[in-house]
């Protein structure tokens, strides 16, 4: 699927007036759209090419070059483990980072603020930001059947801890099959949000060191580390990652980490006479569900589940043709 060469040539010369750092896009064709990457899908890439935003099939695109501005949308990445500006992206991947043996210690300091707690009138669990605007991820299990959602966030003031209360909370996504929910705060005065780059569970091995961050049995900010003890562990007919890391009631929706600060899984249940069997929900099924959010999208009418059904057609009369 090709681009008209019409709408190819309009783009290449309205985005010669453009600034001089621009991202460029080859295509077949020769052709080539230059202008400032917004998006990047799996089988399109979003372009704003100054008067209007382009959708650039991946298999009209030959190559893509971007511009290494510090004023464009990687703006502010100088920190790759964790970013206070808004991402031109959903949510920001690890860029194939391998995880490296960091100090704990330091990892929580630097991502530590993106860790949040989620609190419904049945309960509370954990969560973490994936983007700079107020999107972050938990499970669906805590907040099933509820609406009246309020997410704490901490922040890092003086070398203190200052909680803040976001009650204006917006479910946004469900999958209840791989206990995920995509939720966002909407309070007006709500500031650009610390968030944490999601990782690639395929790339760690057995006995990796990894660490998470939540609030088990209520205590908040907990940190417990551990291993990661199988990446296929079958529960139900799914398969989660098993760590040796402490879970409990509380780190339900909470990130589990590699030792680079990318989460690695999504942590949301445990064996409960047992100690040190924690499970998680690997991250590539949390990178799908973001990347397919308009199919799990909630709906007030049927707010149990993420299907949206169709009525049944009514009846026709078909008259034979004579």
């Amino acid at each position: 699927m090709s681009l008209p060469k019409q709408l190819v040539w309009s783009a290449l010369i309205f985005c010669g007036l453009n600034v001089a750092f621009a991202d460029t896009l080859q295509l077949k064709g020769n052709g080539a759209v230059t202008g400032k990457i917004l998006i990047e899908k799996p089988d399109a890439v979003v372009v704003d090419v100054g008067y209007t935003v382009l959708v650039v099939p991946r298999s009209a695109i030959v190559n893509i070059s971007q511009a290494a501005n510090p004023l464009n949308r990687l703006a502010g990445a100088a920190n790759p483990l964790l970013n206070a500006n808004a991402p031109a992206q959903f949510y920001n991947t690890d860029g194939g980072r391998t995880a490296t043996v960091s100090d704990v210690r330091d990892l929580v300091k630097q991502i530590g603020e993106a860790v949040v707690q989620v609190r419904t009138p049945s309960g509370l669990g954990s969560g973490f930001f994936i983007n700079a605007d107020g999107y972050l991820i938990t499970n669906f299990h805590v907040i099933e059947g509820e609406t009246e959602i309020t997410v704490e966030v901490y922040r890092q003031v003086d070398g203190q801890l200052d909680r803040e209360s976001y009650k204006k909370v917006r479910i946004v996504a469900i999958n209840k099959f791989h206990d995920l929910a995509l939720l966002k705060i909407e309070d007006k005065n709500a500031p650009k949000f610390k968030y944490i780059t999601l990782g690639n569970s395929d790339a760690l091995v057995v006995g990796d060191p990894v660490f998470a961050i939540g609030s088990p049995m209520g205590l908040e900010r907990t940190v417990t580390e551990g291993i990661l003890s199988t990446k296929t562990r079958e529960l139900e007919g799914e398969l989660y990652l098993q760590t040796t890391a402490q879970i409990n009631p509380g780190n339900s929706g909470g990130p589990l980490f590699d030792m680079a600060g990318n989460v690695i899984g999504v942590t949301n249940m445990k064996i409960m006479f047992g100690e040190g069997l924690g499970f998680a929900i690997p991250v590539e099924l949390v990178k799908n569900f973001l990347d397919h959010r308009d199919a799990f999208a909630y709906s007030t009418d049927n707010p149990n589940t993420p299907y949206r059904y169709l009525e049944p057609p009514g009846t026709t009369s078909h008259k034979s043709a004579e």
